[in-house]
């Protein structure tokens, strides 16, 4: 009678079964790098216990080579400005950014060029790479500031204008923040 799907679909189910069994006995050992683990750790020097196989038609399975799928590239920021869309072409664009964490690395950054910013209730600026004390507000019941380990963290608590100094070179850079 209709024995012939029946068998096809029994096949498939034992093939399937004898790949997850197999897959089940190698006891969460790894079998092969991380794509992003670096050739010659733990991982990378253990061998397989068992190889696992199947009889599954390959007209139904897409064809492997054993090795887990690469991880897709991680995203990139730059430093000092945090990513953002593309603006839209619909609205009207704004220069105010959310409630983000915003990067400046003095390190990497010019002062000079860096004048204002505009963000919204909540943001928090990272300067990084300065010492206790040395960067000041002008209206601190907008902010609440924190510092450890040569990073400060300036919350922006309230809406209002900030005036952030930032000692330099000799020379105090002022950047204005305004919060919305």
């Amino acid at each position: 009678m209709c024995r012939a799907p029946i068998r096809r679909l029994t096949a498939t189910l034992a093939a399937a079964l004898a790949l997850t069994v197999s897959v089940a006995r190698c006891g969460g050992e790894p079998v092969s790098p991380l794509p992003v683990q670096p050739p010659g750790t733990p991982a990378a020097t253990a061998t397989p216990s068992a190889t696992p196989t199947a009889t599954v038609s390959p007209s139904r399975v897409p064809p492997t080579t054993g090795r887990p799928a690469p991880a897709p590239p991680a995203p990139t920021r730059t430093r000092g400005t945090p990513s953002r869309p593309a603006p839209s072409s619909t609205g009207p664009t704004t220069a105010c950014q959310g409630a983000v964490r915003y990067d400046l690395p003095l390190a990497e950054t010019e002062l000079e060029l860096l004048r204002s910013l505009c963000f919204a209730t909540g943001a928090v600026l990272r300067i990084q790479g300065i010492g206790p004390g040395l960067v000041t507000v002008d209206r601190p019941e907008l902010v609440s500031q924190q510092y450890e380990a040569g990073v400060v963290d300036i919350r922006f608590v309230r809406p209002g204008t900030v005036a952030v100094r930032i000692p330099q070179d000799d020379r105090t850079h002022t950047i204005t923040v305004v919060v919305r």
